[in-house]
């Protein structure tokens, strides 16, 4: 199995933190799921326009699906 990498998903949420969807994913691959929680305040304030009540970030394992998705779609770097 080879190194694990992450990626860091701002969640928008209702006003009791329900019913949450992803509204917006930061451009970058982190190394480690500590690298990414160090920059999930930081990403809040960028996305800090989007139109809810609560954002929350969480970071996800990179699998197989978003790679795929992000390889097609995106060109992040890799932090």
């Amino acid at each position: 199995m080879g190194p694990g990498y992450f990626i860091l998903a701002i969640m928008g949420c209702g006003d009791a933190g329900t019913m949450c969807e992803q509204v917006a994913r930061e451009n970058a691959i982190y190394r480690s799921e500590a690298a990414c929680y160090a920059d999930s305040e930081a990403a809040l304030i960028r996305e800090s326009n989007q139109p809810f009540p609560l954002l929350m970030a969480e970071c996800r394992d990179l699998n197989e699906q978003i790679a795929s998705n992000w390889r097609y779609g995106d060109s992040g770097s890799l932090n």
